[in-house]
């Protein structure tokens, strides 16, 4: 028994150290945390200058999600009441931004069952652990785009295009889409942010790929080069 808890609690220590390292790594490279931390100390300026800072982040955050400019708006004002409220909880496990950017997430989530008619729950609801073992879809439209994506991507139609495919997305797909690809976070963060494990955001975010990527392709290919697919669906390996 007393090695075991020799054991133990040398265990402890090290996390401990680990957890601390993570946090000083953290706090080095978060250029939000010193306002924040102003704005902690009661600095009302320096908790405007975050909202200036994020109000606008916020709100595309919501918007993709809710598609709704107003609950947008809302989302905006509840995210920063919440920042209001608990701004003693942050502990520094992750960086400001991210904190934030999971408060708006977890907002707009909810606004968006409640729309549906649904009582809130986890975001690992319908038990989507088993789409790991699911067979990934496979392309059904094969085309050449009409012009390289790259060009695409600064104009206007490509935007709206994509607007509306991203609306069609399965809210378990579009949510991971959007905090990875759009806001830039981590695999880390957003599995941290949504409550999943890092294999289910990485196989959600592959699926919302794939199926944005088949969805522009119907609309931006040159039907002249389309293939025809006569494949068979695999399951994903355990």
């Amino acid at each position: 028994m007393i090695v075991v808890a020799e054991e133990y609690s040398l265990n402890n220590s090290r996390k401990n150290e680990l957890e601390s390292l993570i946090k000083q790594k953290i706090s080095v490279d978060d250029e939000d945390l010193p306002l924040w931390q102003e704005a902690k100390d009661g600095n009302f300026k320096a908790f405007q200058e975050l909202m200036n800072r994020f109000q606008n982040r916020v709100y595309g955050l919501a918007f993709r999600i809710l598609n709704n400019p107003q609950d947008a708006e809302d989302i905006v004002q509840q995210t920063f009441l919440t920042l209001v409220e608990q701004i003693d909880r942050y502990r520094g496990e992750s960086k400001v931004k991210t904190w934030i950017l999971g408060i708006a997430t977890n907002h707009a989530l909810k606004l968006l069952r409640k729309r549906k008619g649904q009582y809130y729950t986890s975001f690992n609801d319908r038990n989507l652990d088993s789409i790991n073992h699911e067979p990934l879809p496979h392309p059904e439209y094969i085309a050449v785009w009409r012009d390289n994506p790259e060009n695409l991507a600064t104009q206007k139609e490509l935007k709206i295009l994509l607007s509306e495919s991203l609306n069609r997305l399965e809210e378990a797909y579009r949510t991971v889409f959007i905090l990875r690809d759009i806001e830039g976070l981590s695999t880390e963060e957003t599995a941290n942010i949504l409550d999943i494990s890092l294999s289910n955001v990485k196989i959600r975010l592959l699926r919302a790929r794939l199926q944005l990527r088949e969805d522009l392709t119907k609309k931006l290919g040159i039907e002249a080069t389309r293939l025809i697919s006569t494949h068979s669906e695999h399951p994903i390996s355990k």
